[in-house]
């Protein structure tokens, strides 16, 4: 097996040029002044060796070290999967390196921030839906800057959001489930602590025909996972509640549902019907075509880049709220046509 090369230092590619290790510094720096022959040697002397400029090194000199706080605490959720993939491909577009902060067994804002400033990030996302507004404004009241994707929506945001208008999607999903003839439907969200769950139950609820409403159950899973879902919808069957339809607050929960009635010989949709949130890609997985709110993922991610880009030339810009429409994608756990009950 071949051993790997060893690193071309800075010092070595000052030699091969025949200049100073301060004039190949200045050549990678973005601005700083060097002249069109010393540029030439010390490119083709780089070229040469095999030499790779070191980010973290050019930040001393540059107050920029390029890395990017990526938090965030919903790492049971295969949508987060494509979260972050979008993101670290984005990012990495634009000359950026994500560094990935899982906070699955802590919420400790401060913990995060300390551990984000050893590394000196030029600035933060928080991907989450369950992490409150404070979280992310604990990172803007340390003058980093920061932007909050898949968080509340607000009309006057204390720090930079972007996301779908969560209350709007529960009332789609309400508008959907009654126009395909559904009586009797339920909600199964999922924490009641995440603001995503708040939004999306009273989006629904409102959106209710007042004696459909009245009769509606309402449920929490522990999580938003399919484990957490199959364990919710279980427990609401053992407690004998039956409904024809159910909004699930996310696919992974909607997925688990799912697989829980079918386990108690209940047809999906032909008894029952279920509609999520989300739009992941295992949603449309053949077996599985789940009836869903598609969030525009790549648009989000986006959006997220480029305010995150804005706000690091210029960190006093006023926080923003960007949303976005969910889309429906019309799967296969819904019945097609208005029937009674």
């Amino acid at each position: 097996m071949a051993l790997a090369k060893k690193r071309v230092t800075l010092k070595e590619v000052a030699e091969r040029a025949g200049v100073s290790r301060s004039a190949v510094s200045r050549t990678f720096t973005p601005g700083a002044s060097v002249s069109d022959e010393t540029r030439r040697r010390v490119e083709n002397a780089a070229e040469a060796l095999g030499y790779s400029p070191s980010v973290l090194a050019s930040g001393l000199s540059t107050g920029r070290t390029k890395l990017i706080g990526l938090v965030s605490n919903n790492f049971r959720n295969p949508f987060y999967l494509e979260v972050f993939d979008a993101f670290t491909r984005t990012l990495q577009s634009r000359d950026l390196r994500p560094l990935l902060v899982n906070l699955s067994e802590q919420f400790d804002a401060d913990d995060a921030l300390a551990m984000l400033r050893q590394y000196s990030v030029d600035g933060v996302v928080v991907a989450s839906s369950t992490l409150p507004p404070a979280f992310s404004s604990a990172f803007s009241d340390a003058g980093l800057p920061v932007v909050h994707a898949f968080a509340r929506h607000s009309e006057i945001p204390d720090v930079n959001t972007v996301g779908i208008d969560n209350v709007a999607c529960g009332r789609m999903a309400a508008d959907l489930l009654m126009a395909r003839g559904y009586g009797q439907v339920g909600f199964l969200g999922g924490p009641q602590t995440a603001a995503s769950t708040a939004d999306r139950q009273a989006g629904f609820l409102d959106a209710l025909p007042a004696g459909v409403r009245a009769k509606c159950p309402v449920y929490h899973a522990n999580d938003y996972s399919f484990q957490a879902g199959y364990a919710a919808m279980a427990d609401i069957i053992a407690r004998g509640v039956s409904r024809r339809a159910w909004f699930c607050g996310d696919d992974a929960i909607s997925i688990g549902a799912k697989a829980a009635l079918e386990a108690s010989a209940k047809s999906v949709p032909q008894d029952v019907g279920i509609v999520g949130v989300n739009g992941m890609d295992i949603a449309a997985w053949q077996g599985i075509e789940l009836t869903t709110f598609r969030q525009p993922l790549q648009a989000i991610v986006d959006a997220v880049v480029e305010r995150l880009a804005q706000l690091m030339e210029d960190p006093d810009d006023a926080p923003r709220a960007i949303r976005f429409e969910p889309q429906l994608i019309d799967g296969a756990t819904l019945r097609q046509r208005p029937k009674n009950g």
